[in-house]
């Protein structure tokens, strides 16, 4: 009776700083706290490291999960154990810091069909000294303008459009209506675009295919 009445339950016991690695771990973690002589604490230290390292045993010896380890035994010891850390010892303040807000983009494009990516290319594109390599990324980008004005406007689309539409986009530091060459053809673009046909040719013969299960 007495073994039922000195039974421990989870509710009375203190909360796991990592429940990944249970309660026994914890109390070892606690036991080398406790250690006085730092020699011996040190010893202790490195053993439940060796331990933590057997639960994956195939990356125990690289250095970054070494690291990870060190750092897991600290967080479970609540930083209260002093002992010879192979590695710098992240503070509690350093993890407990929140990371910093995303700046998330909250321009609205005019040509929205484009993308915030072609005005990113556009930007690095002006800062380019003029020269073929300028020029080749310039066309480059017109031609993306163009394969995505295919995708959500028209079946076709003069070249003057895109090129208006870069010459804008760029403030009026682009401009490719002056020059000879012309971008890709629309229907090369449209060739290598998937019809809504053959898909719907590829899920018929998927349905077809599939037998009912009942």
């Amino acid at each position: 009776m007495n073994e039922v009445y000195n039974l421990e339950y989870n509710t009375e016991r203190t909360k796991l700083i990592i429940p990944e690695y249970g309660r026994h771990f914890q109390k070892m973690v606690d036991y080398a706290v406790s250690i006085e002589d730092r020699d011996e604490r040190n010893k202790v230290a490195n053993s439940i490291i060796s331990v933590m390292g057997n639960l994956q045993p195939h990356l125990r010896d690289v250095p970054d999960f070494q690291h990870k380890l060190w750092d897991q035994l600290f967080i479970m010891a609540d930083f209260k154990l002093d002992v010879d850390s192979p590695f710098p010892i992240t503070s509690k303040e350093v993890l407990q810091q929140r990371p910093e807000p995303l700046d998330y983009p909250q321009n609205h494009p005019k040509y929205r069909f484009y993308g915030n990516n072609i005005k990113r290319m556009i930007d690095v594109a002006v800062k380019w000294e003029e020269g073929d390599m300028r020029s080749g990324l310039e066309y480059a980008i017109a031609n993306h303008m163009k394969k995505c004005y295919l995708v959500w406007n028209k079946d076709t689309v003069e070249d003057s459009v895109i090129f208006n539409h870069l010459m804008e986009l760029s403030d009026g530091q682009i401009d490719l209506a002056k020059s000879d060459e012309s971008l890709t053809e629309s229907g090369q673009f449209l060739k290598n675009r998937p019809s809504k046909s053959n898909n719907n040719n590829r899920g018929k013969k998927g349905q077809r295919g599939r037998k009912k299960r009942y």
